[in-house]
């Protein structure tokens, strides 16, 4: 009788003792490395050439300081287990106040409206040109003290100043715009409205300045270009101290406000149209009374020279008749016979 094969029979599953241990170490290894791989790559980051980055700490067990600044267009950087970068913009940026619903940094029509000195509301567009300060120890104090709060944008929603370019608009409306206006009211306040506007006057005074201000004067017109520049000179002057002594810091750069356009309220510019067409009528009505002295002068000088010359008159009468008369008869029946051509 044959023995009995000690080999187990084929197709039937036997189980090897440690083969659960190994599966539980795989699985193990397989949670691990799902947990700590999008940690491992997330602990990477880097900057384009338009922006700077404040890394701060932000693991389980690790503080929030700062940890570490990146400059502009940086490779692959390490930066730490769960940190987050803050990018601000390192390159020139502009924060623009205009009317037209299309360009300006908030929505719709955005003017500053400022009283001149004589109380006339005037409308102020313009663009702040600026650069954020990239000094490391500089970008460490700004993140601190605007980097960490939110600042509401337009459609209401609170944003950090990190966040894109929403965040960095509602930031500059909060903080940097209440400066621009003040700064504009006070310049704009030193001057009246025709200093800066040449119309204004029409509406100044007008029955005093009707004859004055029927002509343009082109003196004034370059005293307006000059005053102007004045009040965006001051601006830049007294913006960049303002802003130091508000923001507590040298954090903005390279300041310069350009003062585009000067308008008047639309009740104002109102009045300043009419009187305007009110000077094209009166200008008409001299232009017509000169022109019929002109004709009556003409007339009586003609009139003098047929006294002098009564055949001359005669021969005019005579030119000033229709073409195809044959027969000229003035107070006789006779009349003269004219040949026809």
């Amino acid at each position: 009788m044959p023995a009995k094969s000690s080999s187990p029979a084929r197709g039937r599953f036997r189980f090897v003792p440690g083969r659960r241990g190994g599966i539980i170490a795989a699985v193990a290894v397989v949670i691990v490395a799902l947990v700590t791989l999008p940690n491992l790559f997330g602990g990477f980051d880097r900057t384009t050439g338009g922006e700077v980055a404040v890394v701060r700490n932000g693991g389980v067990f690790d503080n929030n300081r700062i940890r570490q600044i990146i400059d502009p267009g940086s490779s692959l950087t390490w930066i730490g287990w769960a940190s987050k970068s803050h990018k601000y913009p390192a390159q020139q940026r502009f924060y623009t106040i205009t009317s037209d619903q299309k360009r300006g940094d908030r929505v719709g029509v955005d003017v500053v409206t400022v009283p001149s000195s004589d109380g006339v509301n005037m409308g102020i567009e313009g663009t702040l040109y600026f650069s954020l300060n990239t000094d490391h120890e500089t970008l460490k104090q700004f993140d601190d003290k605007f980097g960490t709060r939110k600042f509401s944008g337009a459609d209401g929603k609170a944003r950090y100043a990190w966040e894109g370019d929403d965040g960095w608009s509602a930031f500059l409306d909060q903080i940097i715009r209440p400066v621009i206006d003040n700064d504009l009211r006070t310049q704009v306040n030193s001057f009246r409205c025709a200093e800066l506007v040449s119309s204004c006057a029409l509406v100044q005074n007008a029955s005093a300045q009707l004859a004055a201000q029927q002509k343009p004067v082109a003196g004034q017109v370059q005293n307006n270009n000059g005053n102007i520049a004045k009040v965006q000179g001051a601006i830049n002057t007294s913006l960049e101290q303002d802003l130091l002594q508000t923001l507590g810091a040298k954090f903005l750069s390279n300041l310069h406000f350009n003062l585009s356009r000067v308008t008047l309220p639309v009740s104002v510019q109102s009045a300043v149209d009419r009187a305007q067409a009110a000077f094209a009528s009166v200008s008409e009505a001299q232009a017509k009374v000169a022109q019929a002295r002109a004709e009556a002068a003409a007339n009586k000088a003609r009139q003098d020279g047929y006294t002098k010359c009564p055949t001359c008159a005669k021969i005019e009468e005579l030119k000033a008749l229709p073409q195809g008369i044959t027969v000229y008869a003035p107070g006789n029946s006779g009349g003269i016979a004219i040949p026809t051509k």
